[in-house]
């Protein structure tokens, strides 16, 4: 009987891991490369070259912005939704959410160079924290309407992030989650700081 419970219990561990490996992978798809492709565009190669929806929007329209910003938010939440319908432990939850969100910024279809992770992040908190992402995207909002600046937004959300998920739980997993996401986001920006701080960054048009 416990050598069948331990089998059992590496059988599940490794459908765990599985399960953190196809987040990965699905995290990893180019959404904003596949559709600007589409349409004859490659977006690595226009505007700042990054892969996610605020280059594309820059560069190959609203539509496909907002198409890249739904897809890539959707590769964040639908492993973090599948894995709380499969009742997995929270600290798998997270490792999940993580996976999928590392695999946009670091997808192995484009040596392991991709977008910034904000889209991707907004999906995985949605999913995991849904009361803690409304505080960030009001501070993305406020940060976008007064300044122009996504990127600016985009880091007031992140460094804000963690700060709402410990208010809404204190579970040590998400919170670790966040932290992790919210660090990864702003080394991203790294290049935009420098331009904040230099004056040339672009704004945002509506």
């Amino acid at each position: 009987m416990p050598e069948l419970q331990s089998t059992c219990q590496e059988s599940r561990f490794l459908k765990e891991i599985l399960f953190v490996i196809c987040s990965y992978l699905l995290g990893s798809i180019p959404t904003g490369l596949l559709l600007a492709r589409a349409f004859g565009i490659n977006i690595r190669e226009a505007g700042s070259g990054n892969i996610g929806a605020t280059n594309v929007y820059r560069t190959a329209g609203r539509k496909l912005g907002i198409l890249t910003l739904v897809g890539d938010c959707l590769k964040g939440l639908l492993p973090v939704l599948i894995a709380r319908w499969l009742d997995l432990p929270l600290v798998w939850v997270a490792a999940i959410g993580l996976a999928a969100f590392l695999g946009h910024v670091y997808t192995v279809f484009l040596g392991f160079k991709g977008g910034k992770g904000v889209a991707t992040a907004l999906g995985v908190f949605i999913g995991t924290a849904p009361l803690a992402i409304l505080g960030g995207v009001a501070v993305f909002a406020l940060v976008l309407y007064k300044w122009r600046y996504v990127s600016a937004a985009s880091i007031s959300a992140a460094a804000t992030i963690p700060l709402f998920v410990m208010f809404v739980t204190c579970r040590p997993e998400p919170i670790a989650m966040s932290c992790v996401i919210a660090l990864v986001v702003i080394y991203r920006h790294r290049e935009n700081i420098a331009r904040l701080r230099a004056g040339t960054e672009n704004k945002f048009k509506a």
